[in-house]
């Protein structure tokens, strides 16, 4: 191709050679090289794919940073109707990268054009009607598989992202309830709904869940999607995201940041854009419970006060100290219902639970708390792959004192040091300590002030639920 157009390329990476370092950096490009052809305009682009695969690091993230950067050249290339990818046949042989790069291309398009109107309206890449990719030799097997895979898991992250940034005047845990239920209508069969409502709840006696509940103007929905494999399955696992449609910290009102606070949902979002991931992705192997306490922390006479205590469905009392550490209530109940119910093999949890973990990881990382060294090393692993960061933390056990109560079996908050470990321990009280289960606090990452929902979480969960039924 450079050889066609005369070495044009190779005099743009030279002029360009400082910015570009020939495309050492993955996901890099070059400026637009315009070139006439019988009176029309041909534009090429080069991206850069990072260096050299080796033994120690392979072609990790090169996927996603081109896939970033193609859609941000689709977008900002106006008057492009047809473009064409030209790769070299050692990346589109690599099925991982070509889905990431599929996955983040259309991700990244991603634009909610819910509540704009008129000129406020945006359509990214509104000219481009097809995006073609072109090994630089033979085809190699399974690219076009590898190309509607990471479309599927487009839909779950996209899913994520329309359910965080729903104000809450359009989205509580009725809405979300039917949301669930629809999506496992579309699914062809691969998916299940089953919604709890209050009484259901009040038969399995989530008194902590619902206590959290009561002061809403909504009835509690307690959301369950199953997935379940063609064929044997080998593990059968739980999945529980945080359901707080909106979060007023109850009779603990906040005083700051209550206008984000419909993020409190961001775990739910990301349980609920993963399992739409997993019912079109099919993966063997796995049986997995998709599950999610959907519920709004508000003020009424009917809320919950501090010093009230409740009774969750294991029989453990609880006395809440803070009615705005109401989280860690509704997914007591849940961690239960899988534990119990469900008889789930292995568990993980996410929440947007403390602003503690923001405090110690930041707003780009989630905090990741397990006995389960096993569990700890393989949500490492895929936070790496899914480049959704995450850090193990510790679960110190001599914290378990400030959770101690003087009337109950326990306490919902503890003092203001390390009040996300505090959390995590409280959890542990839900589930049996026989079986892996990791807390992940998705606090920071859920969210970005310049952008809204990030669609954190679905990737992550979606690759974990895929990898139990190997």
């Amino acid at each position: 191709l450079d050889e066609k157009l005369g070495g044009a390329l190779s005099n743009l990476m030279i002029e360009n050679a400082k910015a570009f370092k020939n495309g050492a950096k993955a996901g890099s490009t070059t400026p637009t090289l315009r070139v006439f052809v019988d009176g029309k305009a041909q534009r090429y682009i080069v991206v850069g794919l990072g260096s050299e695969p080796t033994e120690e690091k392979g072609l990790e993230g090169v996927g996603s940073a081109v896939g970033k950067a193609l859609a941000s050249k689709c977008d900002s290339e106006k008057k492009v109707k047809n473009a064409k990818f030209l790769l070299p046949v050692s990346v589109a042989s690599d099925k991982s990268s070509v889905k990431d790069m599929s996955a983040t291309f259309y991700s990244t398009l991603y634009v909610d054009n819910r509540f704009r109107t008129g000129k406020k309206v945006k359509t990214p890449a509104e000219d481009l009607e097809t995006l073609t990719l072109l090994p630089d030799g033979p085809s190699p097997d399974g690219v076009q598989d590898a190309l509607d895979d990471g479309s599927k898991m487009a839909l779950g992250i996209c899913m994520t992202k329309d359910i965080v940034n729903a104000p809450h005047n359009v989205l509580n845990s009725l809405s979300l309830a039917d949301t669930a239920k629809r999506l496992a209508e579309e699914s062809g069969g691969t998916l299940k709904c089953t919604v709890l409502g209050k009484k259901e709840c009040e038969e399995r006696g989530m008194g902590a869940y619902l206590g959290v509940a009561r002061a809403s103007e909504t009835e509690p929905q307690f959301i369950h999607i199953s997935y379940t494999p063609e064929g044997e399955v080998k593990k059968k696992v739980g999945v529980i995201g945080k359901g707080l449609l909106f979060d007023t910290g109850g009779y603990n009102i906040k005083t700051g940041m209550m206008e984000l606070m419909k993020f409190d949902c961001g775990g739910a979002a990301a349980v609920i854009g993963a399992a739409r991931a997993v019912g079109a992705l099919k993966p063997p192997g796995v049986e997995c419970h998709f599950v999610v306490a959907a519920c709004e922390n508000m003020i009424s006479d009917k809320g919950v006060v501090p010093s009230d205590i409740l009774t969750a469905s294991n029989g453990k009392t609880i006395e809440v100290l803070n009615t705005d550490a109401e989280g860690r209530l509704t997914l007591a109940d849940a961690l239960v219902y899988c534990d119990k119910e469900l008889d789930c093999e292995s568990i993980i949890e996410l929440s947007t639970l403390t602003g503690a973990c923001m405090v110690a990881l930041g707003k780009s990382v989630c905090g990741v708390w397990t006995d389960s060294d096993d569990l700890a090393e393989e949500l490492k692993d895929i936070s790496k792959l899914t480049e959704e960061k995450a850090w193990r933390m510790p679960l110190e056990k001599s914290y378990n004192e400030q959770l101690e109560s003087k009337i109950a079996d326990i306490k919902n908050i503890g003092t203001r040091y390390g009040g996300s470990i505090t959390a995590a321990l409280f959890l542990q009280n839900f589930v049996s300590k026989k079986k892996p289960f990791a807390h992940l606090d998705i606090a920071g990452p859920v969210w970005d002030d310049k952008i809204g929902a990030t669609g954190y979480g679905a990737k992550l969960v979606t690759e974990w639920v895929r990898r139990q039924g190997e």
